[in-house]
């Protein structure tokens, strides 16, 4: 039993099998008694229109035959049913009913009655119109300002409005871009008609503008053009609501505002007079009909809306005043007074259950039972308030939203990298041309709480570096007993690699068979990959970074580069890469600049990021806070799209191997079936040198298949690099911008998106269109960029032209002003990028 339900005062259901809708049910005064007292008209698709003056029903008594004063059956079904000043000549209330094909429009009288059976009521046909169109709704009122009278307004199914001026037809008009009808409702104040499109949007049209439009009329649209009275139909206002709406009410009150409402399927919506939003409601059910009626409290306006989980609830403006249970789902629900009872809430289902109620509450028919008294020991309740409130006290010290991490966790992972390198080199069929290749140790170390089982450990390492062991398997680890693994790293492809950094995951699973996953990461020397040579003067690039901090000793910097001696001040040092070139690094002794520089550019990338990690480490220890480096540019662009065609040409030239190849095993497949089939023939024929075009098409595919390894082996190669000078180009941005670090972490995203490179996704198309999202959303400079769209599909695009143009844009826009973030609506950063943009951009020249 529901506490807050809607209490029946009269209820009864309707005929057998029937359905109704919204538009079925209409309250008001049609018999024009003038008693005040409202009948309920109730039309079914069936075709019954029934007209009922409910009366309260003594117990036990139930539904009084009176109480249904006509029930006629029509021919048609009934669509909806309205009540209003419809027949000329008489401000009389007439009945309207709207059907499939016609528009009908009844008087409705009742006669005395001599005996105890009651009055006689009766319908006549007051007039009728025949429709060319299927009608789907209406709606009336005094269009044109009209005094006295109410005209119709029928919408149909391809979206033409019909206006009848009463019992004559006026002119008819098409709807705008129509697709489906929607609700239709007439604004008196106005004298508009608003409706929701199949767009989703609530137009409003004005009378006047209805009534010179052009003519729906075909016969007539072209005498209408001649004449040139015609006009194109456009609407008053638009409001996109982004949903589909089940009901329009119109309400003008004497203490309150003109609002129109729209019930949505997820939102309520009350707008102003000129389309604007009071305010909108959101709605946690699937709302069914809903109501506008007058409230007592002074500016607000009261709504019933009633939805699919039986409930008819109350609103006051968007404030939620009382909820109230049906017996059923509502679809039209109205407001009407019976016998001097004011405010009877009319519902009707669509199945045919009418029920006329009122709010209010059953008393709680459950009494709890008595419990056993007993004393009070007020030592014990002062002792669990007090420990209470000390948990309450602790719980409110930290203010943190994520819970607290354990101080231990189940297992531990570390990893723990030799300072020195192996004495005994532990490098194997390394491609490396060198005399010597050296290795690292790595010690890992695996402490755990618990008993855990099918413990594995995988370690990994970048491309071109090797690993003597990279997993390891333990069945069970017992708690409190540290396992240690050792591993050597060693530089084993011919190539640099573009991190220094590894990773190792363990994967466990606890005693109660939970699988989990811990990790760590580790870092390795740089002296893995280099050797202290000679520093070299000749360099093909250059880069110079400047601090804030007097100049430092190299030597403090690269101890294990350099031999420290006695008063030594070394300014200049070089760098042999094993499977690169030289790199020399130079200090300056007045400035605090320094220079590094190579043969090649994309070998800068691990000198200058050690050289600035420990930069930042020495002053760290120094307690130095403040310590920051620059890069005044210009970013060398240049240098990075000469690699960026060097690996788009390694692309093309794979692709078109790969076709090449397939063709040739097609070939290959072809010439051994004709074979197969001359070697099958009971009669043998000539080969015609099948056998030896076979084996050079043999020969051809195993000649191309080593090329296109060889191709594949070069484009990994050329990605790393191309990943080492992207990485370059990144740390160089940071510098010159300054930009913080959730700015290169998004930056970063954006220019290297992939860690693997393929021929079906790659570096470019990737890069593109990651950088142009970024040029029209936080780094665009006007909304038309804004508004451009982007391609769905990534494909590997002809040339590199629009790439380089992308990241020439990218620099330039962040040298005027803009910054890389998610939220890109700050009108002062559009201010100062539309002002740079002004200026010249930067060109590939100068990069």
């Amino acid at each position: 039993m529901s506490l807050f339900k809607a209490r029946d005062w009269w209820s009864t259901t309707l005929g057998e099998n029937e359905e109704y809708d919204q538009g079925c049910l209409s309250v008001a005064d049609v018999d024009n008694s003038g008693s005040g007292q409202d009948k309920i008209i109730v039309g079914s698709y069936s075709g019954f229109l029934r007209i009922i003056s409910p009366h309260p029903a003594k117990a036990g008594d139930g539904v009084q035959a009176e109480d249904l004063l006509l029930e006629v059956q029509l021919r048609d079904p009934v669509l909806q049913v309205e009540v209003g000043k419809f027949v000329s000549g008489t401000e009389l209330l007439h009945l309207a009913v709207l059907h499939p094909k016609k528009l009908c429009v009844y008087s409705v009288s009742g006669t005395l009655g001599n005996v105890e059976h009651g009055n006689q009521y009766q319908i006549k046909l007051m007039y009728e119109h025949n429709l060319q169109r299927t009608a789907c709704n209406m709606t009336h009122g005094p269009f044109g300002g009209v005094k006295g009278r109410d005209l119709i307004c029928i919408q149909s199914m391809d979206g033409m409005l019909m206006f009848f001026e009463q019992e004559s037809y006026a002119f008819g008009r098409y709807l705008p871009g129509f697709l489906l009808p929607g609700p239709l409702r007439y604004s008196p104040k106005t004298d508009s008609f608003v409706t929701v499109s199949s767009c989703r949007q609530v137009e409003s049209y004005k009378y006047q503008v209805l009534a010179v439009a052009t003519d729906a009329d075909t016969k007539k649209e072209i005498e209408q053009q001649k004449i040139g009275s015609g006009k194109k139909l456009l609407a008053d206002w638009i409001l996109n609501i982004g949903e589909q709406a089940l009901d329009i009410s119109i309400v003008s009150f004497n203490h309150t505002a003109f609002s129109i409402f729209v019930l949505g399927e997820r939102n309520f919506f009350c707008l102003k007079e000129n389309g604007q939003i009071r305010f909108m409601k959101k709605l946690e059910y699937s709302p069914s009909c809903f109501l506008p009626y007058c409230s007592v409290s002074e500016g607000t306006i009261n709504s019933l809306v009633g939805n699919h989980n039986n409930m008819l609830l109350v609103y006051q403006d968007m404030t939620l005043r009382w909820a109230a249970q049906l017996p059923h789902i509502p679809v039209a629900v109205k407001v009407a007074n019976f016998q001097d009872m004011k405010g009877i809430i009319v519902t009707l289902s669509d199945c045919g259950h009418l029920q006329c109620s009122y709010f209010g509450t059953d008393p709680s028919l459950f009494q709890a039972p008595k419990v056993e008294s007993r004393d009070i020991n007020y030592e014990e309740l002062d002792t669990e308030m007090k420990e209470l409130q000390r948990i309450i006290k602790e719980a409110t010290k930290t203010q943190d939203i994520l819970p607290k991490i354990e101080k231990e966790d189940d297992l531990t992972l570390s990893a723990n990298v030799s300072p020195v390198l192996d004495a005994v080199s532990q490098a194997v069929d390394s491609a490396v041309e060198s005399e010597a290749v050296p290795s690292v140790t790595v010690k890992f170390s695996i402490r755990t709480r618990l008993h855990v089982q099918k413990t594995v450990l995988a370690i990994s390492v970048p491309p071109f570096l090797a690993l003597t062991q990279d997993q390891f398997i333990f069945h069970s680890i017992e708690p409190g007993v540290a396992k240690s693994v050792s591993v050597s790293v060693f530089l084993k492809g011919n190539c640099p690699p573009s991190d220094l950094e590894g990773s190792a995951v363990v994967s466990y699973n606890t005693p109660t068979g939970v699988p989990r996953v811990a990790q760590c990461k580790f870092r390795l020397p740089l002296r893995l990959v280099c050797l202290p040579v000679p520093p070299s003067k000749a360099a093909n690039h250059k880069l110079t970074i400047d601090t804030n901090k007097p100049p430092v000793n190299l030597v403090n910097l690269f101890p294990d580069f350099i031999e420290r001696g006695d008063d030594d001040q070394v300014s200049v040092l070089g760098f042999q890469l094993l499977a690169g070139q030289k790199v020399t690094l130079l200090a300056s002794k007045t400035s605090q600049r320094y220079r590094i520089q190579s043969e090649k550019f994309e070998d800068l990338w691990l000198v200058t990021k050690e050289f600035i990690m420990r930069f930042e480490e020495y002053f760290l220890k120094q307690g130095v806070k403040d310590f920051t480096c620059s890069f005044s540019g210009p970013i060398p662009l240049q240098e990075f799209f000469e690699l960026i065609d060097q690996h788009f040409e390694f692309r093309m030239n794979t692709e078109k191997y790969e076709k090449l190849l397939s063709e040739r095993a097609v070939q290959f497949r072809a010439i051994q079936k004709l074979l197969l089939t001359r070697f099958k023939d009971k009669t043998p024929a000539p080969l015609h040198n099948l056998d030896t075009l076979l084996d050079g098409t043999y020969r051809q595919v195993l000649g191309i298949a080593d090329a296109a390894e060889e191709l594949q082996n070069n484009l990994f190669r050329a990605f790393i690099k191309l990943k080492a000078a992207t990485q370059l180009i990144i740390l160089l941005i940071g510098l010159w911008q300054k930009l913080s670090k959730d700015q290169i972490t998004f930056l970063e995203s954006t220019l290297l998106p992939l860690q693997q490179d393929g021929q079906e996704l790659g570096w470019e198309e990737s890069v593109d269109a990651a950088l142009s999202h970024l040029l029209r959303t936080c780094l665009s400079k006007s909304s038309k960029e804004q508004a451009l769209n982007l391609t769905s599909q990534l494909t590997i695009p002809k040339d590199t032209s629009k790439l380089k143009k992308h990241i020439t844009l990218l620099c330039d826009r962040l040298a005027k002003g803009g910054r890389l973030s998610l939220s890109a609506d700050s009108a002062s950063q559009q201010s100062n990028l539309t002002q740079g943009f002004s200026t010249s951009s930067l060109s590939l020249g100068t990069a």
